[in-house]
């Protein structure tokens, strides 16, 4: 399964653990408060200035899924 932008932050941590470091990475500090929970991906991204596309690719990357960007 691949990560995608619709994906809530909460579901992808919890899931993908290994992911933590690449949200630190492009500077989403955030991955453990109450917002993330219910935020999905995209909306997280955006409120942050942070390209969505690229965090999608390398969150992808992390769990060995490729470049899956599109999603």
């Amino acid at each position: 399964m691949a990560i995608t932008k619709e994906m809530p932050i909460g579901e992808i941590v919890q899931t993908y653990p290994q992911t933590v470091k690449v949200f630190l990475s492009h500077g989403l500090m955030c991955i453990g408060c109450a917002a993330a929970r219910f935020e999905n991906l995209a909306q997280g991204a955006t409120a942050h200035g942070i390209d969505v596309d690229e965090l999608v690719k390398d969150l992808n990357a992390a769990i060995g899924n490729g470049d899956q960007s599109q999603n």
